[in-house]
C-alpha cells in the first residue's frame, strides 16, 4: 500500500510539475509613471487626493514657486533692458545730442585758435628773450591738447551723424535673442514646481506631504496608466523559443472565470538566473524569461492581480 501511495504522489507531483510547465506565472501590472521634483523647494499644495482618477494636466503637487517668481521677474527685466538698447541703437542719436556735440566741437575750434595764437606769441617772445624756454614749452603743450580736443569733439559728432554701425545692431539683436531665450527657461523651471499628470492616470502614491521640502530628483507623486493592463509573467525556459512578440495566449486572472486573451509585447532576451551557459539541462528548465502579454479586454481590473498565462496543452 505504501509503495501505491508513494506511486500516486509522485504521479500527482509529475502532472503538477507538466501542469506549471505549461503557464507562465506573475501579475497583471500597468505602466507606472514616476513624476519627481526638479528644485529643492516645500510643497505646499497637494489638491487630488492618493486613489483619484486624473486627467493629464490636472495639479498633484505644487512646490513653493516663490524663488523661482524673482528669478523670472529679473529675466523679464533684462530682456527690457536688451530690446530698449536694440531700439536706442536702430532709432540712432536724438537732434538734441548732435547739436549738443556740434557745440562741443565750435568750443574745440576756438580752444585751438587761442592756443595757436598764444603759441605764436610765446615763441615771439622767446625769440626777442623777453619769455623763458619753458614758457615756450608750455604754450606747445596746449596748442597740441587742443588739437587733440578738436579731433576727438570730431569724431564724436562723426559717430552720431552717420548712424549706429550694422555689426553693433547684430550684437544688440543678439543679446535680445539670448534675453528672450533666458527668459523662456525661467519660465519653464517655474511651470516644473508644478507637478502636474502627463497623461491620463490612476494616481496611486503621494510620497511626501504638505510642508515637507524635498530635494530635486525626488519622487513627487506615482501614477498607474489608466489603459487595459498587461499580465507580467515568468516564462519556464523551455517555451522561450517558441514565442515570439505578436503571439497571442489565453491568460487566466484570478476571480475571473473565463480566460482574457493576451497578445505578446515584449519578452526578455536574458533569463532570471545566469549564467545560463553554466547550466546542465536540467538547471536549465528551472530558467524563466520575464515576458508582457497585453490583454484585449480587462480595464476594470486590478493591478497586482495574480494571473497565469497558458502557453498550451503540449
Amino acid at each position: 500500500m505504501r509503495i501505491l501511495a508513494s506511486l500516486a504522489i509522485a504521479l500527482t507531483l509529475a502532472a503538477c510539475s507538466e501542469q506549471s510547465a505549461r503557464q507562465a506565472l506573475g501579475t497583471l501590472e500597468r505602466d507606472r509613471i514616476v513624476l519627481k521634483a526638479t528644485a529643492n523647494e516645500i510643497i505646499v499644495e497637494q489638491p487630488v487626493p492618493e486613489g483619484t482618477a486624473v486627467a493629464a494636466g490636472t495639479l498633484l503637487v505644487q512646490l513653493d514657486d516663490r524663488r523661482q517668481q524673482a528669478v523670472v521677474a529679473q529675466a523679464k527685466a533684462q530682456l527690457g533692458q536688451a530690446e530698449a538698447h536694440l531700439d536706442e541703437l536702430r532709432n540712432g542719436a536724438r537732434p538734441e545730442d548732435i547739436a549738443a556735440s556740434s557745440a562741443r566741437v565750435a568750443g574745440a575750434r576756438a580752444n585751438l585758435v587761442e592756443a595757436r595764437a598764444n603759441y605764436q606769441r610765446t615763441q615771439s617772445l622767446v625769440k626777442q628773450r623777453l619769455a623763458a624756454q619753458a614758457s615756450l614749452d608750455k604754450a606747445l603743450a596746449a596748442r597740441d591738447a587742443a588739437e587733440a580736443n578738436l579731433e576727438s569733439t570730431e569724431e564724436e559728432l562723426l559717430r552720431l551723424t552717420n548712424g549706429t554701425r550694422k555689426e553693433q545692431l547684430d550684437q544688440a539683436a543678439a543679446a535680445v535673442q539670448a534675453a528672450a531665450a533666458h527668459l523662456e527657461l525661467e519660465k519653464h523651471n517655474l511651470r516644473e514646481l508644478s507637478v502636474v499628470a502627463t497623461r491620463d492616470a490612476y494616481l496611486d502614491s503621494l510620497p511626501w506631504h504638505v510642508g515637507e521640502r524635498l530635494t530635486a530628483g525626488t519622487t513627487v507623486a506615482l501614477l498607474l496608466a489608466q489603459e487595459r493592463p498587461y499580465a507580467r509573467v515568468y516564462v519556464p525556459e523551455p517555451w522561450r523559443t517558441r514565442l515570439h512578440v505578436g503571439d497571442r495566449r489565453p491568460v487566466m486572472v484570478d476571480g475571473i472565470a473565463e480566460p482574457l486573451t493576451g497578445e505578446l509585447r515584449w519578452i526578455a532576451t536574458d533569463p532570471a538566473f545566469t549564467p545560463y551557459f553554466a547550466l546542465n539541462a536540467e538547471d536549465r528548465a528551472r530558467l524563466v524569461y520575464l515576458a508582457e502579454f497585453m490583454l484585449e479586454d480587462g480595464e476594470d481590473l486590478p493591478t497586482g492581480v495574480p494571473a497565469q498565462v497558458l502557453l498550451g496543452d503540449d
